[in-house]
């Protein structure tokens, strides 16, 4: 007993540690899976944090405020190119989806806690845990203090958020998967398979015998031996790639029995044997002009693999068919699109359209690959390396605009610094999508970010409503665990008739843009998997960068509604 008498003053007294015992034991009690489903890193950090609160830990309140902005910075620039594209282009009828069904989460909750006579800890936590939307809860937590409550009173509401974010926040993610998922298709009337392979046939209007992946290979490589003058003999490098009709490259060279290295400035020689890529016609004729050889050797064109962060305003907009026409696509393998903070998949059709900040995974001769990240935008290429500059500047920029307050009817109205620096990030990731040396922000350096920031902050959340805890689950329990069902249900239960007769949408990305309004990526994972199919995918990613920071935002609204 000694030992744990030792370790319960160490934690009370150091408590770095406690937070540090918290994320250890939260990461994995939310990474334990029963069946598909796991709690998730959230909220077994906040089960952590409660119980080892339980022996009474002070920690500074300017911990989690630390964290906490750091980690809505990294939400907002994650979700950057998708919100202002969502807002500007295209994507504007998603975008006010969006808006639609979280105003529609705001106002369940906001109903539920007026019948419930909830006060705004209660509240805080029912839409913090039913909308499964963690980043409210610090925006909140700031909002508290506008109220005119006294500290006691204040500390009181606080600790009885993450109340009830933990009874609510079970079904608001299993619950958000089953209906949509499941109810989904029904309260649409659809077969969701179906409407699937529809979209998807329609999609692929215009692909060549073989798929969308053929229109971007259509090259193939033959070696010759320049066995007479004239022809391409005496001519530099760039000169023979650009004489035809049809680019082709060169892509290796042999001189004098050896393998040289080469540029565009090379002068070919009588002699040489060279590997060319080109299409089947043009080195049909180069076969007239010159001796096609069996060079094994030659032939093994080096070959790499490589993400790329499209970026360019040429390819925005356009579809995969239209840019396979380009010639630096021709020798290319498109493998996967990811799109969004959360990198979903986007089906590869022929009609699929790529937008600014869309990851592209592509494979061919690393002359065709450095040719198509030099059109298209930037390669994604691995990097420890974060300009703290950028993200620095950009918190500091956010928090200063977010800090200012503007009296409102005598009500103080002001976004927080939180809020600003939410409001920073969108701004600086859309501005990277575009200008990619402005700020190196590797995705490792992303998600700690995002999930250590945001987990800091919980932790602490935890452990400071630790002692309180337990009496508030006895409190409120059941009856709240109830009001969250239907805080849950009710705006996911209309938000797919919402996008059928309000905003027409394709029954095949209908529910896709469901889960994406209610930052649910388990949900649409669901939906995907019930259709077999990634095409729901594709109403996923706007809808999510904007709920994700409309939500984020309610939590300082409702406290405002309440107050």
């Amino acid at each position: 007993m000694e030992i744990w008498h030792w370790i319960e003053e160490t934690l009370r007294h150091h408590f770095e540690l406690a937070i540090f015992l918290t994320l250890a034991i939260g990461y994995w009690v939310g990474g334990l899976k029963l069946g598909g489903f796991s709690l998730g890193s959230v909220t077994g950090t906040l089960l952590a944090g409660v119980l080892i609160g339980q022996i009474g830990i002070d920690i500074s309140t300017q911990i989690k405020s630390i964290f906490f902005i750091m980690f809505l910075f990294a939400v907002g620039f994650g979700v950057g190119p998708q919100f202002v594209r969502g807002i500007a282009t295209d994507g504007l009828p998603q975008a006010l989806f969006a808006v639609v069904v979280s105003v529609m989460c705001l106002l369940s909750v906001y109903g539920v806690a007026l019948i419930a006579g909830y006060g705004p800890g209660l509240s805080v936590g029912l839409l913090a845990g039913t909308q499964t939307i963690s980043a409210s809860i610090g925006l909140a937590t700031d909002a508290m203090n506008g109220l005119g409550l006294t500290a006691t009173q204040i500390q009181e509401e606080l600790d009885a958020i993450p109340v009830a974010y933990a009874v609510t926040y079970l079904f608001g993610t299993v619950g958000t998967g089953w209906i949509i998922a499941f109810f989904g298709p029904k309260i649409l009337g659809i077969d969701l398979k179906t409407e699937c392979a529809r979209y998807e046939k329609e999609m692929s209007q215009g692909e060549p015998e073989g798929g969308i992946e053929t229109a971007w290979h259509q090259y193939i490589v033959r070696a010759y031996h320049l066995h007479k003058d004239g022809f391409v003999a005496g001519k530099t490098v760039a000169q023979a790639e650009t004489m035809f009709e049809h680019e082709l490259f060169l892509e290796n060279l042999r001189r004098d029995g050896e393998i040289i290295d080469f540029d565009d400035d090379t002068v070919l020689q009588v002699g040489d044997i060279i590997a060319v890529s080109g299409r089947h016609e043009t080195l049909t004729y180069w076969s007239n002009h010159a001796e096609e050889v069996a060079d094994k050797e030659l032939l093994k064109i080096p070959t790499e693999s490589m993400d790329v962060v499209i970026t360019s305003k040429h390819a925005d907009g356009e579809t995969l068919l239209e840019l396979s026409q380009l010639p630096v696509a021709r020798g290319v393998f498109i493998t996967r699109i990811r799109r969004g903070s959360m990198g979903v998949d986007i089906p590869v059709l022929a009609q699929t359209q790529l937008h600014r900040g869309d990851i592209l995974s592509v494979s061919g001769s690393r002359k065709h690959v450095e040719a198509l990240v030099a059109e298209l935008g930037f390669a994604d290429r691995p990097t420890s390396v974060t300009d703290m500059v950028f993200v620095g500047a950009g918190i500091v920029i956010g928090g200063l605009i977010g800090a200012i307050v503007v009296p409102i009817a005598g009500v103080p109205i002001t976004l927080s610094t939180s809020g600003g620096a939410l409001i920073a990030g969108i701004v600086f990731g859309w501005l990277r999508s575009f200008k990619p040396k402005l700020g190196s922000v590797p995705s490792a350096t992303l998600w700690f970010m995002n999930s250590v920031g945001l987990n800091v902050f919980i932790a602490v959340v935890g452990i400071s409503a630790g002692p309180t805890f337990i009496t508030g689950v006895k409190d409120v329990g059941i009856q709240l665990f109830f009001w969250g069902v239907a805080a849950t249900s009710i705006p996911m239960l209309l938000a797919p008739l919402v996008g059928k007769y309000l905003f027409k949408f394709d029954p095949a990305i209908n529910l896709g843009c469901c889960g994406g309004a209610r930052t649910s990526t388990a949900s649409v994972a669901m939906v995907a998997e019930a259709a077999g199919s990634d095409v729901p995918m594709l109403g996923y990613t706007v809808p999510y960068a904007v709920s994700n920071t409309l939500l984020t935002l309610w939590g300082l609204v409702i406290i405002l509604m309440l107050g």
